[in-house]
Formats: structure tokens, sequence, C-alpha cells
């Protein structure tokens, strides 16, 4: 999970950071091989880690301060802040910032999907599904047992892509009833030939559950979808 590697990214950067930030630190003397590869380590992963402190849920991360506990720590002072309130602190922010951040996505994509109903030729269905018809295919229509081709793109509402069969050069196949929700429900909208959009709200998607590093929980998708062919073999024939 998200919380759990930003937590590691900011224990191991520490050793990375904490002789390039500190005045006379900066030129430490290497006299051992000893002493190089210590200085490679810090250098590897404060390099490494680097990027995941920008991404610290609620802005990103007051490296003084980082540092700053990381030498309380080393001296054995807990005047601050001992390792127990450390720990309880981390857990409640990472729960609390991971909800934010979750109910900021979900009301983004109820307002667009409010908007995006107005549009002319966009359709919502009972679910809460919304699709558009680029183009209109006069093949037969999948059912929920059957196996289906296509191509399709995936984009965040910003526009961000996060996955295309199109770019892959390969089209996918899968049982309908076998994907997420919004999309067992819109290919059996379409008949054989067609492209279609989808905007699929966050319920008949991922839902607070996400998908890898960029789907977010809660998060509203796009899907740009062409419907090839239902798939007949010996364990799907009609």
């Amino acid at each position: 999970m998200k919380k759990v590697s930003v937590l590691a990214a900011a224990a191991a950067v520490t050793l990375g950071m904490f002789f390039t930030s500190c005045g006379s630190k900066t030129n430490v003397s290497l006299k051992s091989d000893v002493d190089s590869v210590s200085y490679a380590i810090g250098v590897s992963t404060g390099l490494g880690y680097k990027e995941n402190l920008k991404t610290l849920p609620g802005g990103e991360a007051n490296v003084d301060a980082l540092i700053a506990g990381f030498i309380q720590a080393i001296k054995g002072d807990s005047t601050k802040m001992n390792m127990e309130q450390a720990r309880e602190y981390m857990q409640k922010y990472f729960v609390e910032a991971s909800a934010k951040e979750a109910n900021k996505t979900k009301e983004e994509g109820e307002k667009f999907l409010a908007e995006n109903k107005k549009k002319s030729g966009v359709i919502t269905t009972e679910s809460g599904l919304q699709y558009q018809v680029i183009t209109e295919g006069t093949g037969a229509k999948p059912t929920a047992e059957d196996h289906v081709k296509v191509h399709y793109t995936g984009t965040l509402l910003d526009g961000t892509k996060f996955d295309s069969s199109v770019d892959r050069g390969e089209p996918a196949e899968f049982p309908v009833s076998q994907v997420i929700k919004g999309w067992t429900e819109g290919l059996q909208l379409m008949p054989v030939g067609s492209k279609y959009i989808f905007w699929i709200p966050s319920d008949l998607a991922y839902g607070d559950r996400g998908a890898g590093q960029m789907i977010k929980p809660n998060s509203t998708l796009k899907f740009e979808v062409e419907l090839l062919e239902i798939v007949k073999d010996d364990k799907n024939k009609k």
C-alpha cells in the first residue's frame, strides 16, 4: 500500500540525506572502502527514494523536520516524541490523509459525471454508467457468458493514460463477466464493430480499493472501447 511504501521511503532516504544536508558533513572524508560503500549506499537510497517523499499524502515532506527526527532518535532523545508516539502519529496521519484523498477523488468524479451527463450524445444508464457511441456496429451483442476481443484505452479524468491495448498493438481478450462492473454492463450494450466511450463511476470500477499506482481509490474512469469480436472456441460455443 502507499502508506507502507512512504514510510519505508522516509526511513531509508534519511540515511542518504543526512550527510548531504548537515553543513560540515557535506564533504565527509572517505578514508576506507567501508567509508566509500557507506556513502554509496546513502547516495543510492537517497536518489532512489527522493521522489517518494514528494507524494506524501497531504503535501511534500518537510525534509528538515525528517532529518531532525532522525538525529533525535540517533541521540536517544525522546523529549518531543518517542518511538511509540511516532508510530501512533504516523498511523493516524496516513489513515486520515488517505481518507481525505479518497473523498476528494470521489467528489471530483461525481461532479464530473453530473456535468458530463448533460452533454449531447452522452447516455446514462440506471446504474450510473455513462457512454457515448462513436461508431455503431452491426454485429451481435455479447452476453455475460461470452468471451470478447477488444481494443481499448483507459484514462483518468485529467487525461492521464493508465492502460492501452492500442499502444501495445495487441487486442485484449477476456470473459465479459470477469472484468469491472462498468465493463460488464457496457460491453453488453455494444454490437460487434462498435466503438464507444465509457465513463465509469468508481463504484462500477475499482471502488475504494483503487488499482496500482495510478488509479486512486474512488476514481471515476474513462475508457474508449472498440468491440472487435465475440470469441468462439470449444469452451465458448453457442
